[in-house]
């Protein structure tokens, strides 16, 4: 089984067929005047992208644009601080997902918070809570929860189960966002030079690449949902430059193996059982309208924000002026724009929430800086 594995993974890494695609995007791009902005929505993306020295590979007319597609960057500080103040409540236990633990608010990262007595816990799975819940009966586990379409619906079974067994120690404080409404505020934006998208892979097995239909007909910016491989990203690459190259605008999907155009409708069913759509402020773009989820109101008895309402912290938190976060989850710069990058701001000491994540930008630039 895992030379199976090994070896299909090789298929979609092969230098012939990558070198091919580079040949094809060379030609394509003969026929076109000009540079052709790409912005990869997903943090995974920019990783492949980083990784592979897919920018040195290709012409300089491809100008890859970094978006806001990594949910632990774009969680901004005020929800960072609520986290906090939960974790440190008495008999509670916080548990979260991914490198949200590390994130910096103006308190602290919950790491500090951990180091100041608090129980705070990473798991890989939101269905480890029954388990920490079963384990602490006297103690109430709040689970943050995080991520795009791609986490909720994991959230939601979670919340599914909970109810189902009646297990009263366990509360949900929810952070999950979407990706087509703040794609369509930087389509809308003139700061913003996007002339087409690579599509999530991950969020659109859930959705289906029916959320992305808007951008070519009403923005004119051609969509390719795109799988992270790099042979797979390669191949995106060139379905976007031959849209340009033949002048039309279409939404694609290279994709094939796990997207279809409806996604997945049972976790689709899970999502809007639970959850109600609200404005979510995203990190450096602002708030946004329908883009975030929230449970409905018949789950009061659940949601950790009107449970601890007396103790959350409710005011608006700026930024630190030397982090240029902000502007690279919009687009409008690169992580060595930042004069802190690589020497004030590290993966061991993040000042943006950018390097703390494994998805974010400037820690693939960190990583991969070599490569620059």
């Amino acid at each position: 089984m895992e030379l199976e594995l090994k070896n299909l993974y090789d298929d979609f890494r092969d230098a012939k067929t990558i070198k091919a695609y580079k040949k094809i995007i060379e030609e394509d791009l003969k026929s076109i005047d000009g540079t052709i902005n790409i912005m990869e929505v997903c943090g995974g993306h920019t990783h492949t992208i980083m990784k592979y020295g897919i920018p040195q590979l290709l012409s300089k007319k491809i100008n890859f644009v970094h978006g806001p597609g990594c949910p632990v960057c774009v969680m901004p500080k005020e929800r960072i601080d609520s986290a906090f103040e939960l974790s440190l409540q008495k008999d509670v236990i916080l548990v979260t997902l991914g490198d949200m633990i590390k994130v910096p608010g103006s308190r602290g990262s919950l790491q500090k918070a951990r180091s100041q007595g608090a129980d705070v816990r990473f798991v890989y799975s939101p269905m480890d809570c029954i388990k920490i819940a079963n384990e602490n009966p006297n103690k109430t586990i709040v689970f943050f929860a995080i991520g795009f379409e791609t986490t909720t619906p994991m959230t939601a079974s979670l919340i599914k189960t909970v109810l189902n067994n009646e297990i009263k120690n366990i509360l949900f404080h929810i952070n999950h966002i979407t990706v087509p409404e703040v794609m369509e505020v930087l389509s809308s934006d003139d700061e913003c030079i996007i002339d087409g998208f690579l599509g999530p892979s991950h969020v659109s097995v859930i959705t289906g690449s029916k959320i992305y239909e808007p951008f070519p007909t009403k923005y004119n910016k051609p969509v390719v949902v795109s799988g992270f491989e790099p042979v797979d990203v390669m191949q995106s690459i060139s379905m976007l430059v031959k849209q340009f190259k033949e002048k039309r605008s279409d939404l694609e999907v290279e994709y094939k193996r796990l997207v279809s155009y409806d996604g997945n409708k049972k976790a689709q069913v899970m999502i809007n059982t639970y959850f109600k759509k609200v404005p979510f402020k995203f990190r450096g773009i602002g708030e946004v309208p329908n883009s975030g989820y929230e449970l409905k109101d018949e789950f009061d008895n659940i949601n950790a924000k009107i449970v601890f309402k007396d103790v959350l912290p409710n005011k608006e938190v700026k930024d630190n002026k030397a982090c240029k976060c902000p502007q690279i989850l919009k687009g409008v710069a690169k992580p060595t724009d930042c004069k802190i990058f690589g020497n004030v701001c590290t993966p061991t000491n993040p000042v943006g929430s950018c390097m703390v994540s494994s998805e974010g930008a400037c820690a693939a630039y960190y990583k991969y800086g070599n490569l620059l």
